[in-house]
Order: C-alpha cells, then structure tokens, then sequence
C-alpha cells in the first residue's frame, strides 16, 4: 500500500495524488510493501537532509527505508526545491514530483547512483517507467 501524507497545502493539486501513487507503485513492481511519501516543505526537507544526513541545505527527496517486515519505509518530497526544479527544466511540477516519488521508491527497493554504473541503471529504469505514464525522459 502506498500512503501519502500532505503536509504543506501547496501540494494540493487535482491528480497530484493520484500520479505520485502510480510513479511509487512503478517502482515497486510486482514487490509487496507499504510505503508512505510525505509531501512538505523545503524547511523540513532541510531539517531532515541535516539530521539524517548531516547536511544543512534543502533537497528535493530522501528516502528512509523501512525496519520492519512489509514495511518498505518512507520518502520526503519538498515542494520549494520541486518547484524551483520543474520551472528551471521546464516540466510540469506532476512530472517532476511523479520523477521524485519513483526516484526515492527506487532508493527504497536498494537503488542508488552513487557510482557512474549504478547511475546509469537506475537512470534508465526510471526513464522507462516513467515513459509508460506519458512523462518525458528528465535526463535527455
């Protein structure tokens, strides 16, 4: 089960929720799993990308995996940094935060791209299943 959680009221937008659900559940596959994204603001993402990761500036998504059986864990998506990103690249701020929410799902399941290899396998898995919601390839 995929479970969002709205904490800023910008991210209210017709089919927002429903696109973020359908990215996750692309990502996850044929894999059981719950998985909560929370929608917020760029002060908590900073808050979070400090406490967890020791950095003190905003960013788009992180994932925290889950630590129990079924649970997969959680993904935070910023809406500041989210809409800053989509306006520079040009995208719609849907396509951009369906990209984020299978990006950290992808996290979830073990993806990383820390290295060139491991980006470019991770790159083209979400190219591909993002191409089957109509989203344009955000690395072209």
């Amino acid at each position: 089960m995929i479970k969002l959680v709205v904490a800023d009221e910008n991210w209210k937008q017709r089919g927002l929720c429903a696109r973020l659900t359908r990215a996750a559940g692309l990502g996850l596959g044929r894999r059981k799993g719950d998985v909560t994204i929370l929608l917020t603001t760029s002060r908590k993402l900073r808050a979070l990308n400090h406490q967890f990761r020791g950095k003190d500036k905003p960013t788009n998504v992180l994932s925290f995996p889950g630590d129990e059986k079924g649970y997969l864990g959680d993904i935070a998506i910023a809406y500041g940094v989210a809409r800053a990103e989509a306006r520079r690249e040009k995208r719609p701020l849907i396509d951009h935060a369906a990209h984020l929410a299978l990006h950290g799902t992808l996290h979830l399941l073990g993806y990383d791209h820390e290295t060139d290899r491991e980006a470019e396998v991770m790159e083209a898995l979400e190219t591909k299943l993002l191409a089957r919601m109509g989203v344009a390839d955000p690395y072209g």
